[in-house]
């Protein structure tokens, strides 16, 4: 069985930094972090075609894809999330609790 890969975008909504958790948990060494330097926000990245879901886009954050790539595949191969208002997408993060950032994932054709 094949599934029809469509287009999707990855776009950052947000990065964030939970000082909270830097302050607390960090070596002093680390404290001075700031938000994620790999991405700025609305940054967009467009998937398409099925060699798009085996290796993140040029620029991607290999952790973060690591982290979403679940999440795009089931954009991509037609699937939703559940409860989001909008079907074919999803909303999902990187894990780096410190500084982590949010995508939205979006099917586009």
């Amino acid at each position: 069985m094949t599934s029809e890969i469509h287009k999707c975008k990855i776009k950052v909504i947000q990065r964030t930094l939970n000082k909270d958790l830097i302050d607390e948990y960090l070596e002093d060494a680390y404290k001075e972090i700031s938000f994620c330097e790999r991405f700025q926000d609305d940054q967009e990245f467009i998937l398409e075609g099925e060699t798009a879901l085996s290796q993140p886009p040029e620029g991607f954050c290999a952790w973060a894809w690591a982290d979403i790539r679940k999440d795009i595949i089931t954009i991509a191969v037609g699937g939703n999330t559940p409860g989001m208002k909008q079907r074919g997408t999803a909303i999902c993060g990187c894990t780096d609790w410190f500084r982590p950032v949010l995508f939205k994932i979006e099917r586009i054709d």
